[in-house]
């Protein structure tokens, strides 16, 4: 089986797409800083995996861990091994973790936060209104990242002030190209943070999530000061990271379709197909890590061998024609059925699902109805991704509100 090194640049994210589906269902891969594993690259088969017991969160499953084969130093560490939370144990332990934070982002209950999220859109969308027509703004950093922070901050209970640090802690976090010296400083910092809220809450508890953790930690549910810290940290970096990409891969994707862009302007197809084509077309998680197999299983005509890591590519699986038939490859918003995985599938799927999903059907209606006449400032093909393997996330999105 032929290894294929995922760019640690991200320089081709949809041919190195193209690469691991050609190469099976389950293809070797070289992540960044040389380690091995396995991905996922087929939809059926993910599916299949994802549900399976035999492959499961616990890192001491890696004979690569159990070997001291990786350094804590390596840039993907806090994505490999983030600690105790819902995202890093299985059974019944996972049970407990999630179901206070599965609770909080039911449809239904996410549905009540519409109102905020509307206010918020709309403040945004008068700052940008505000500025002199013509000039060239970046649309990530003045729209798109403000207004997924700003929610997901509010629902766990984090002050606006510690935004800028977050950011910045952040994107180390994220990214392959963190100096390995900087790596551990880094990872104790964001612990430090985050213990510093979760300490803030428990002198002064509010109406907010991380105050029902340690609540319900308090109450006999026996969550610990780490799953709290690890749990707040894992919802805020994901809570956020995957609707900024969703809402400025959507904006891409139409402002490249034309066509299709006054469709959906014209009221011919709704918001929600664009963005279920967005999810599933330029996904905003292109690899999540990390997997282990307990014992031999079978993907296909291949084995993923017991011990092996294994990592789940959506950005690959998303365009299987297996799955999606031969247009897999072609943003379509007419597209249907649309049974993509984006947020994942079986016990760890993503429970903001239904919140990414709000406020990208907030966002995206309101922007356009407000600036009809928006242009992208560059040629899409001059738009860059930032070195993150996990993320689909462009530097910046220059754009001409017009």
């Amino acid at each position: 089986m032929t290894r294929i090194a995922l760019d640690p640049f991200v320089t081709d994210l949809d041919g190195e797409s193209a690469r691991l589906r050609a190469a099976g269902p389950l293809a070797e891969v070289e992540l960044p800083g040389g380690v091995h594993c396995y991905a996922v690259t087929h939809h059926a088969e993910a599916r299949q995996l994802l549900t399976d017991s035999r492959v499961v969160k616990d890192i001491n499953v890696w004979t690569a861990w159990q070997r001291g084969e990786i350094p804590m130093d390596w840039p993907l560490i806090g994505l490999a091994n983030p600690g105790r939370s819902m995202l890093t144990v299985d059974g019944a332990d996972h049970r407990r973790l999630r179901t206070l934070v599965a609770q909080a982002l039911t449809v239904k209950r996410v549905e009540r936060l519409r109102a905020g999220i509307e206010a918020l859109t709309t403040a945004s969308l008068d700052r940008l209104s505000a500025l002199p027509r013509g000039e060239q703004i970046d649309l990530k950093a003045e729209f798109a990242y403000p207004l997924p922070m700003n929610v997901i901050s509010e629902l766990m209970g984090v002050d606006g002030a510690d935004h800028p640090r977050l950011k910045e802690l952040f994107e180390k976090f994220f990214s392959t190209q963190t100096p390995p010296e900087e790596v551990p400083q880094m990872m104790a910092d964001l612990g430090a943070l985050f213990t510093k809220i979760v300490d803030a809450k428990r002198e002064n508890p509010g109406d907010d999530l991380t105050s029902a953790l340690i609540a319900a930690s308090e109450d006999g549910d026996h969550l610990t000061d780490e799953e709290i810290v690890n749990t707040l940290q894992l919802i805020i970096a994901a809570g956020h990271e995957t609707t900024i990409s969703l809402i400025v891969n959507a904006v891409v994707a139409l402002q490249t379709h034309p066509e299709q862009r006054k469709q959906v302007l014209g009221g011919e197809v709704p918001w929600e197909s664009v963005i279920e084509e967005t999810l599933r077309w330029n996904t905003p998680t292109s690899h999540v890590l990390i997997r282990f197999a307990t014992e031999d299983v079978e993907v296909g005509d291949k084995v993923l061998p017991k011990g092996e890591a294994l990592i789940v590519s959506f950005g690959a699986l998303g365009r299987d024609e297996a799955q999606y038939g031969p247009t897999a490859g072609d943003f379509d918003v007419t597209r249907s059925p649309n049974r993509h995985i984006a947020f994942g599938h079986g016990p760890h799927v993503c429970p903001g699902a239904a919140l990414s999903r709000l406020e990208a059907g907030v966002a995206l209606p309101a922007l356009y109805e407000r600036f009809p006449d928006l242009e992208l400032a560059v040629p899409a093909s001059e738009l860059r991704n930032k070195p993150i393997v996990t993320q689909n996330d462009l530097y910046d999105l220059p754009v001409e509100l017009g």
